[in-house]
């Protein structure tokens, strides 16, 4: 179990050097902090909102099209 762990939260691990992955996270959080810096409270909290609602949307879609396949698969059973 604690191998999936590290696999699921270190997805490149091995592929790609560490130190390339320290600045990517570095750029990363460092660019978030500017947005902070450049856009007011209530936009970055707008902008999280509408990201949940985004991610949301994609969850409901993929979730009707795993019902879609489930109900075909329950009526191309034979009897």
């Amino acid at each position: 179990m604690a191998e999936q762990t590290t696999r699921k939260t270190r997805p490149f691990e091995g592929k790609i050097p560490e130190e390339v992955r320290e600045h990517a996270k570095a750029a990363h959080k460092e660019m978030h902090a500017s947005f902070e810096a450049l856009f007011p409270p209530e936009f970055m909290e707008h902008h999280r909102k509408a990201r949940k609602e985004m991610l949301l949307a994609c969850r409901s879609m993929i979730d009707a099209a795993i019902n879609r396949m489930e109900e075909h698969e329950k009526k191309a059973k034979p009897a």
